[in-house]
């Protein structure tokens, strides 16, 4: 079991950078920016709104944690999205994107509205061509992602079938994994559990696969130093039913994590050349370290807890 105090201040410490460099989360969509270039600048706000989302549900952040968490949050509502109305916009002028409710969605959860969005993806989702070209996880993750949305929901039997089209779900030959399925296997889990909030939703097969072989591919992430995919891995493991929650993988990840808060991509990452080419390479693992830090103090804390 981890020191519980060294994961809150993982987490502590990111948040803090995040909001310090909150200006670097704006989409930037000038003359030369491509639709698909804005769409991509929509991630980082969505992956923020989930974030946050998961520190309140999970009740264990502190006072000034909280009050931060709400300021960027209102932030990126008010000051990035226009209220949802962006993502309206671009709902309309691609109907078979489903950026725009990807992110959408956990706002919504946290209780931002946006009627015109909602109105928009009662019709696109209804379409017999959504979701267009998704990759299997994605796809399994758009599906879980729509009702949360308040768009049309999936048959089960779609859902089904995404998770069967998943690598993790055959579990095939573990030294099969790559860096490219680890986020697949990363971002399966998140779907399934619904960002951690309930493990016990992942498949018996999964749930004891990862048990076995999660361990052993944090050890080969840290050894690469390859913080970002760690970080990931450390949040899966606080989504499993029993949690390891590894002591030593833990401390590296605290050990690579910057005074400011930052945690880079990988081991001897470069800074940018500015500020924000900085916050545009090395935002995500921050992001990740903020997520994986809440998810597994809430862990460790619950299993402080006696059982009522």
């Amino acid at each position: 079991m981890t020191d519980t105090a060294l994961m809150h201040e993982v987490g502590v410490k990111a948040l803090d950078w995040l909001y310090d460099n909150r200006e670097g989360f704006r989409p930037h969509r000038g003359p030369r920016t491509s639709a698909h270039e804005a769409k991509e600048r929509l991630k980082p706000i969505g992956e923020l709104a989930i974030i946050g989302k998961v520190i309140f549900r999970e009740g264990v952040a502190g006072s000034r944690q909280a009050q931060r968490t709400r300021q960027l949050l209102d932030f990126a509502w008010r000051d990035l999205l226009d209220g949802g109305q962006v993502l309206a916009r671009m709902q309309t002028e691609e109907p078979l994107s489903a950026v725009p409710m990807e992110t959408y969605a956990p706002f919504k959860e946290l209780g931002h509205r946006c009627p015109a969005l909602e109105s928009t993806l009662a019709i696109t989702t209804a379409l017999r061509s959504w979701p267009v070209d998704a990759h299997t996880v994605r796809h399994l993750g758009i599906r879980r992602t729509q009702t949360r949305a308040g768009a049309t929901p999936p048959e089960d039997a779609d859902l089904a079938h995404a998770l069967d089209a998943t690598w993790l779900s055959r579990t095939p030959e573990p030294w099969t994994v790559g860096k490219h399925t680890g986020y697949d296997i990363t971002h399966t889990v998140y779907h399934l559990t619904d960002w951690g909030e309930q493990p016990h939703r992942l498949p018996p097969h999964i749930a004891d696969y990862l048990a076995v072989w999660l361990p052993v591919w944090t050890d080969d992430w840290a050894d690469i130093g390859n913080w970002d995919l760690l970080g990931e891995l450390l949040a899966v493991d606080a989504c499993l039913p029993a949690p390891e929650l590894n002591e030593n993988v833990w401390r590296r990840f605290a050990d690579a994590q910057q005074s400011d808060g930052l945690v880079p991509d990988h081991a001897g990452a470069e800074l940018g050349d500015d500020r924000w080419e900085t916050f545009d390479l090395h935002y995500h693992p921050t992001l990740v370290a903020a997520f994986a830090a809440v998810l597994a103090t809430s862990r460790a804390m619950a299993a402080l807890t006696p059982a009522s």
